[in-house]
């Protein structure tokens, strides 16, 4: 079993469903403490989207319904071997 400890589960649950309501903005990025992928994501979302009439919005939220997703359907223990432990910052 790896380094599970109890707020991880948690984190889990809460970058799942933020990856999947406020995706767009690169929420789940920042809840997993993935700072530069967030900042990415919501430079794109907002100015790009901006310059785009929104398509970039709508392609960063459709990224981050799809992270949400994984995230949830992963087990505990893989969800840490991957985002804690080797952290792999994009799907």
């Amino acid at each position: 079993m790896s380094n599970l400890n109890s707020t991880q589960p948690m984190k889990q649950l809460l970058a799942g469903y933020c990856g999947i309501i406020f995706g767009g903005l690169g929420v789940h990025k920042f809840v997993l403490g993935y700072a530069p992928e967030g900042c990415i994501m919501l430079v794109i979302a907002v100015i790009g989207g901006f310059f785009t009439y929104g398509v970039s919005l709508l392609i960063m939220q459709l990224i981050g319904l799809i992270e949400g997703m994984i995230y949830l359907n992963k087990t505990p223990e893989e969800f840490v071997n991957k985002y804690f432990i080797n952290k792999q910052g994009w799907f």
